[in-house]
């Protein structure tokens, strides 16, 4: 190998401060000795209230008084809203533990009921979100309802995860929404009444389609930590109709429940903004139709379109947000609104549990204040205790499919995109175990053995199941092997060809077949369009000792201690080596000289505490040019301070001056005693 580029740096790095992660909030609950049903005081200005006491409540179910026993206020998170937007993720955001989850966020687009240009503002607004409003702390999941079911494994802390499944937002031509929301009068001339019918057919089953993906996605959310909400943006969900009435507002009411009971708030958004619905000059009158007749009955139309997402809020204690062109600040508001919330809990008597709907209604006897809250539920009791999955391999996939990781076996995963002449474009996933957490039983002349189970997934950008494997290995070792198995893990590398560019987030799970415990990792990866001649950076490949490139012999090369390329642990002194492919570099034609700039940087959280610069332009005598092989190490000083940091590193090529490409690659790792 002759890597193109010789880095040696010496650098002390200083360790960052950390928070105290706050503690997990209480759930809300329905069982057959508490009530519990949540709500959000604001005052004239629509600012929240923190300061009330249960003497200020009155709770009644059905019309009846209830006897509030337990009563708390519970804050969500000190939030504030970014002026300018955030730096971008270095490299992959570390997973949060349920313990650190301050907010669980479903951002939902109806891609089957909203129009053309909704879908613009949609994605910007979604975007602003994602670089300036989101914090630490927040879950989130950006899900389309026509794109498959997928929500749980889709929530995620990592802003690029999040930025690919946005670009993914369109308007579906299929949907129940044209190009615009308010079509001009006339368009339909020549319709008769069995189209007109077999339209309102089709835009009814797209409707209770839509309220089923909901539904589910809600159903993921049930499993996940705090108080959570789902931020709906449709339009054009219609419940005041005689046909498909009863239909659509069971499904309502279905979906209403199912948020309750999992603690979910829906915040409702209409995206059509300020519509005109007056007559204009592309409305064809008849004769018989006047411009006043024209506005009232659109009036009427735009309001009744609205009912359902007004419905959802009203019930689930959230708010309906429409008649503004400001999504962005729409947003903010949801935000602000879950700064945090009072938990009202009673005693229900034994009439509650006989499967009807029971309304709750909760009041403030303070004046000048607004109260909002869940409206009911149905007399169905919650399982006091939820039963796990049933097998074993029920439990690897349950623990596949949580966005936290599992941590019985304690699992490392490392993702890296490379790309080969033969082979196209490919992802090597690097898997490190802790040996330690699995139970090796003893056998003749000092072996021992241990079975492990794995269970590998590509998930989509939203969600969807895209390939599954699994695989049952025995571990046979002995003597020194064993020993240096249970000091420095078992690490191996499995390889999975990728057809098509884009965002993919992988997952791992391994159970250890003796004690049956397990554990999970993910990671997200961007695979770029390397076909298209596309400037691109391979995973970088990170250990101690020599350089290795994803994709050739010494992914496989025997490791250096915890410093191999999965697990990636520095101690203060050592040498850390890295390599990467640079793909579709320009060149000379006739001395095929390039012109490289090469920017080395080192972050600990978010902050850079070392960069670096240089100049390039031989080759080292490669002959694939396509695919240049380059690498360098660094080396600290004994004195480095212990913590997690990020390498990032991108490599613009300048051979056409005019027009400079740059592509980016990151690469964590860790220092400790």
């Amino acid at each position: 190998m002759n890597p193109l580029l010789l880095l040696i740096v010496s650098a002390g790095l200083a360790a960052q401060n950390q928070t105290r992660a706050p503690q997990p909030e209480p759930v809300i609950r329905i069982s057959v000795t508490l009530v519990q049903v949540d709500a959000v005081v604001t005052d004239s200005r629509g600012r929240q209230v923190t300061d009330l006491k249960a003497e200020d409540f009155e709770v009644r179910q059905d019309g009846n008084p209830q006897k509030i026993t337990n009563f708390s206020y519970v804050p969500v998170s000190g939030f504030r809203i970014a002026s300018a937007p955030a730096a971008p993720g270095r490299g992959p955001a570390t997973p949060l533990r349920p313990e650190q989850v301050r907010r669980t966020m479903a951002l939902v687009v109806d891609d089957i009921g909203i129009s053309y240009e909704s879908s613009l503002t949609i994605r910007q607004t979604l975007k602003q979100y994602v670089e300036t409003q989101m914090q630490p702390g927040d879950l989130a999941a950006i899900v389309r309802t026509g794109a498959g079911m997928g929500a749980l494994q889709s929530f995620t802390s990592d802003r690029r995860q999040l930025l690919a499944a946005i670009e993914r937002v369109r308007w579906n031509p299929q949907g129940r929404v044209g190009v615009e929301s308010f079509a001009p009068a006339g368009r339909n001339r020549g319709m008769g009444p069995g189209a007109f019918r077999i339209e309102a057919m089709r835009n009814e089953n797209l409707t209770v389609d839509s309220l089923a993906s909901l539904e589910y996605i809600v159903g993921g959310l049930r499993a996940l930590p705090g108080r959570k909400s789902m931020v709906v943006f449709s339009e054009n969900i219609r419940i005041l109709r005689r046909d498909g009435m009863q239909r659509i507002l069971e499904s309502l009411r279905k979906l209403t429940d199912a948020a309750n009971r999992s603690s979910v708030v829906i915040y409702a958004v209409d995206p059509r903004g300020l519509p005109v619905l007056a007559a204009t000059a592309a409305d064809a009158l008849t004769s018989g139709r006047s411009a006043n007749a024209l506005q009232r009955g659109r009036t009427f139309g735009y309001r009744a379109s609205q009912d359902g997402l007004d419905f959802l809020a009203e019930e689930t204690g959230g708010l309906f947000l429409s008649d503004t062109n400001d999504l962005s600040g729409a947003m903010a508001r949801v935000l602000e609104d879950q700064q945090g919330y009072y938990l009202l809990g009673y005693t229900p008597g034994e009439e509650t549990f006989n499967r009807k709907f029971h309304s709750i209604q909760v009041r403030l006897k303070r004046p000048g204040l607004d109260v909002r809250s869940r409206n009911g539920f149905y007399g169905v009791a919650d399982p006091e205790t939820a039963a796990g999955p049933a097998t074993p391999r029920d439990r690897m996939f349950s623990a596949l499919l949580s966005p936290f990781a599992a941590g019985g076996v304690r699992l490392r995963m490392t993702a890296l995109f490379g790309n080969l002449e033969k082979e196209g474009s490919f992802v090597e996933s690097l898997l490190h175990i802790n040996a330690q957490d699995l139970k090796f039983e003893p056998e003749p002349d000092g072996w021992y053995k241990a079975g492990v189970d794995v269970l590998l997934a590509t998930f989509g950008d939203n969600g969807q199941v895209l390939d599954r494997s699994s695989r049952s290995q025995t571990v046979r070792l002995r003597d020194d092997k064993y020993r240096n198995a249970l000091a420095e893990g078992i690490y191996y590398s499995i390889r999975q060809p990728v057809r098509k560019p884009g965002g993919y987030q992988l997952r791992a799970a391994v159970r250890d077949s003796a004690s049956e415990k397990v554990g999970s990792a993910s990671q997200f990866i961007e695979v770029p369009d390397v076909s298209k001649g596309q400037l691109a950076l391979s995973g970088i490949l990170v250990r101690g000792g020599e350089p290795g490139v994803a994709g050739e012999s010494e992914a496989a090369a025997p490791v250096v201690g915890r410093s191999n390329p999965a697990l990636r642990e520095f101690l203060p002194g050592q040498e850390l080596t890295y390599t990467f492919h640079l793909l579709n570099a320009r060149s000379e034609a006739a001395s095929r000289r390039v012109r490289l700039n090469t920017r080395v940087q080192v972050f600990q959280e978010g902050a850079r505490v070392f960069e670096s610069t240089t100049e390039e332009s031989e080759t080292g005598g490669q002959t694939d040019l396509k695919r240049l092989v380059l690498g360098g190490r660094l080396k600290f000083t004994a004195a480095m301070k212990t913590g997690a940091y990020v390498l990032e590193i991108a490599v613009t090529d300048r051979l056409d001056p005019a027009k400079p490409r740059t592509a980016t690659q990151w690469i964590d790792f860790e220092v400790s005693q």
